[in-house]
């Protein structure tokens, strides 16, 4: 499997294939809204605004998982998202990341890209960062700034 062969469902319901974004740079990212790395939401979308005409998109991915930090339905999320910091990035139903219930993308992830020490996803705002062919590249920290990451994406765009 690859990271195109997957489809989620956005917070509005409607299905999207991952090969949609077929020859796009893609961060996907664990989000909650009543986190203490909320306002990464804020750098999330500055680097969307920064780099989407470049062909970056940011699939954001709720999650409640964490110390339940992100108990709200998926109208409450996105509402939340929008008028607390301009989301205008993808965002998707909110979904498990770890354990038997965990999406077939996140599975996916973190087979390819095992964090330190385990590869389950250790907290909100997990960053994974994948390349216009579909490779993932690189995974970060819940703790790593979102405009941190705006060296890898050059990388990529100047390769």
């Amino acid at each position: 499997m690859k990271f195109y062969d997957f489809k989620a469902r956005k917070i509005n319901g409607q299905e999207v294939n991952m090969e949609d974004f077929k020859g796009k740079i893609v961060v996907v990212v664990n989000t909650a809204s009543k986190c203490g790395l909320t306002p990464q939401f804020k750098e999330l979308e500055e680097l969307y605004q920064g780099y989407k005409d470049k062909g970056v998109e940011i699939l954001g991915f709720p999650c409640n998982q964490f110390a339940k930090q992100d108990s709200g339905s998926n109208e409450e999320i996105h509402e939340f998202c929008q008028l607390n910091y301009g989301v205008s990035f993808n965002m998707f139903e909110k979904i498990d990341v770890n354990g038997k219930n965990a999406h077939p993308l996140y599975q996916y992830l973190k087979n390819e890209s095992k964090g330190l020490l385990s590869k389950e996803i250790k907290w909100n705002f997990t960053k994974f960062l994948i390349d216009d062919q579909g490779n993932v590249v690189k995974r970060y920290a819940p703790t790593v700034s979102p405009l941190k990451i705006k060296n890898d994406i050059e990388d990529i765009l100047n390769k």
